[in-house]
Formats: C-alpha cells, sequence, structure tokens
C-alpha cells in the first residue's frame, strides 16, 4: 500500500513538473499546494443568481467554466468594498493608488510603463493613476538618467508615510477576503491563483492584441501539457 502511494506521488510530482507555468525553482510548498488541488476536491454549490431563466444560459455555463470567471469577479468586488473601508480615513483614495504605491515601496524606481505593467493596466488608466499620486505629493517623477525618452518615478517620504498608515488596515482586509478558509484551502487557492497569474500575465505582457481565438488556442495548449 506505501508503494503505491509513493508511486502515485511521483506520478503526481512527474505532472506537476510539466504544468508548472513558472521559471521559479520549485518548492515543497508548491507541490502541496497542486496535490490539494488535484486530489479529492469537492464539488460546491454556486450562490443563486440567475432567474427563472437560468437553463438558457446552462449550456453556456457547463461549456465554458463561466462560474470561475464570475466568483473571481464577485471576490474582486467583495474585496474592493473592504478596501475602501480602509482606506476612508487616508488621502490614498483607490486599491490602484494603493497597489502603485506599495510596488513602488519595494522598487529605488521605475518607469512609468514598468509601473503600469505590474499593475496589469491600459497605458491610460495607469497615467491617469500616477498622476493623481504625483498631484498629492504621494510620488513623484524625474529623467531617466540613461534614457530621456522615458519618465521615472519614486515613492516620496509623505507616501511612504501615508502607506504605512493604512498597512495595518489593509492587513484586516486580507484577513477577511480569506474568510472562512482554513489554512490549507488557503495554501490551494493561493498556488491555483498564482498559477493562473503566470499564464494570464504571458498573455498581458506578450501577446495582448492576440484576438480571443489565439488566445483560447494558448489555453488549449497549456492544456495539453
Amino acid at each position: 500500500m506505501k508503494k503505491d502511494i509513493l508511486i502515485e506521488i511521483i506520478e503526481h510530482l512527474s505532472q506537476f513538473s510539466a504544468d508548472y507555468q513558472s521559471d521559479k525553482t520549485y518548492t515543497l510548498k508548491d507541490f502541496i499546494g497542486y496535490l490539494n488541488a488535484s486530489v479529492g476536491v469537492e464539488k460546491t454549490a454556486m450562490r443563486k443568481i440567475e432567474g427563472e431563466q437560468e437553463r438558457q444560459i446552462q449550456t453556456i455555463r457547463e461549456e465554458s467554466n463561466s462560474d470561475v470567471s464570475i466568483l473571481i469577479t464577485l471576490l474582486f468586488r467583495y474585496a474592493k468594498g473592504y478596501i475602501k473601508k480602509a482606506l476612508q480615513n487616508s488621502s490614498i483614495q483607490t486599491v490602484d493608488e494603493f497597489a502603485f504605491l506599495i510596488t513602488l515601496m519595494t522598487h529605488d524606481s521605475l518607469t512609468k510603463t514598468e509601473l503600469v505593467n505590474k499593475q496589469i493596466m491600459e497605458k491610460t488608466s495607469g497615467v491617469d493613476v500616477i498622476k493623481r499620486l504625483i498631484n498629492q505629493n504621494l510620488i513623484q517623477e524625474f529623467s531617466d538618467k540613461n534614457d530621456k525618452r522615458s519618465i521615472r518615478v519614486i515613492i516620496t517620504p509623505q507616501g511612504k508615510e501615508e502607506l504605512e498608515k493604512v498597512l495595518p488596515e489593509m492587513a484586516k482586509v486580507s484577513k477577511i477576503v480569506v474568510g472562512n478558509l482554513t489554512n490549507p484551502e488557503i495554501n490551494t487557492l493561493s498556488y491555483l491563483l498564482k498559477k493562473l497569474d503566470f499564464f494570464h500575465n504571458d498573455i498581458f505582457m506578450n501577446k495582448r492584441n492576440a484576438n480571443l481565438n489565439d488566445i483560447l488556442n494558448e489555453v488549449n495548449i497549456n492544456k495539453s501539457y
């Protein structure tokens, strides 16, 4: 029995190695997350959103795994509501502004394009966020010494101070968002979301102008590994 289990673990490890889309070194935690996601996952009914005409879209839902997209969108909206509460007494006004500042906190500086791309935003929307932060003196811009065409941004002392004020509230948001999940469930969710992030970030950075059919082919290629 132990031998059979060991063989099964090795087979899962082989599949994990083939599926993993990151270029970083695997860790035991990564593999455990993969096992949690792959073995013995129970299906849970989704909260009722549809009306009496649900049957008209049922086939589409079954064929497209749309529940995942719907649930990720709903979770983002829940989180956005909690974040709004966390920022209500801060000059940091939105989740995007917070994300830009927390990213700059970990870098000496970034070009505007680098910062916008890290947040997976369209250039116009990202530049608007940067302008608001500059107007609030939370970040400042300066010319890139090595590339005169590029403008770099850096978090200001005032930006750091404001960020440190809201971090305890944002920590509360993080605890609320994971809600009633157990620690193993949190690890599993984290593993799956990171895997999706690696996949979609590659599309965003390198193939963002592709049409949906080309992107769907990319999905099918990755599922065939």
